[in-house]
């Protein structure tokens, strides 16, 4: 029997779990489409992420994956986290060495999760060395040539023929035509949505986004990317769908590459926090900063 796991949420944190409570309500509190701390945040969408409801559950295990790094470190920083917590984020944000410091720094950390983060952080060291390495040998050798002349294979010696089995999608990646990237980028998995997002061609990055299988995490993921092609951008702002979405509403107004009048109309969607933060913010254009501080002195003028 799984161990039952017991948290502490705020009352407008809790107005989101519960058999009685709306789909609806829920599917909104998985998409952090609602204003409580970083902690209340990031417990609810533990609960949620075990809700019997397939969309709720899916809906806000993508919120976990995305969640900014700031709202992260809040709480593994907190001494008091639960383990369960810790663990959750672990195993979600290992990439991440700031993180990754704070939860190995936490004396709530369990001694699994701690060892799984040493060897994801081993992992990732020798993945980061092969593609030093894959590089190194493609800047030295250009070009593969044939010698005609060159002396043919002992009956001995092996054969090391290039199949598509054995090799990474980059590589295949790039033996493909356009149109065969395109196919690929409208049909492939996570892993060529991932690689093909990034192409230099608009074609091939904006068919990413056509593709079905898509999720939000990805979309908020690509919105989040500040050079990111405006192409990219605009697509992701006429879909309602992916607006309904919070954490994308508010990435896309960080986002330099969202059209302005597009930003200033998702901005007024925003909770007074992420208005404060956006007043606060370096980051973004002084038309930005300057609408966020004229909706939010508005909103506490007519709560007076």
């Amino acid at each position: 029997m799984a161990e039952k796991v017991t948290l502490k949420l705020s009352v407008s944190a809790a107005a989101y779990v519960g058999k009685e409570v709306a789909r609806d309500l829920k599917i909104q509190a998985a998409r952090g489409d609602i204003a409580v701390s970083d902690r209340d945040l990031v417990n609810l969408l533990y609960f949620l992420a075990h809700d019997p409801d397939r969309e709720v559950k899916e809906a806000a295990i993508g919120t976990l994956r995305v969640l900014p790094e700031a709202q992260v470190l809040a709480v593994v920083d907190d001494p008091l986290a639960h383990p369960r917590i810790l663990d959750m984020l672990a195993r979600f944000h290992y990439q991440k060495s700031k993180i990754v410091e704070k939860l190995l720094s936490n004396s709530s950390l369990e001694e699994g999760t701690a060892n799984f983060l040493k060897d994801k952080q081993a992992e990732l060291a020798v993945n980061e060395e092969s593609k030093k390495a894959e590089q190194a040998d493609e800047e030295a050798e250009p070009m593969e040539t044939i010698d005609e002349d060159a002396a043919p294979l002992e009956d001995n010696e092996e054969v090391d023929e290039e199949s598509e089995e054995f090799l990474t999608k980059y590589q295949l990646s790039m033996k493909m035509d356009i149109d065969e990237k395109i196919k690929v980028a409208l049909k492939g998995d996570k892993e060529w949505r991932t690689l093909l997002v990034r192409s230099s061609n608009r074609l091939v990055s904006s068919s990413v986004l056509k593709n079905p299988r898509i999720t939000e995490g990805e979309v908020l993921a690509i919105a989040q990317v500040s050079n990111q092609h405006e192409e990219i951008i605009r697509l992701i702002c006429a879909n309602k769908e992916w607006l309904k979405n919070y954490q994308i509403r508010k990435a896309l107004v960080h986002n330099c590459k969202t059209p302005l009048q597009t930003a200033l109309r998702l901005l007024m969607s925003l909770t007074d926090r992420d208005l404060a933060n956006l007043v606060k913010s370096r980051d973004v254009s002084h038309v930005i900063s300057t609408m966020a501080r004229k909706h939010l002195f508005n909103r506490i003028y007519k709560n007076k």
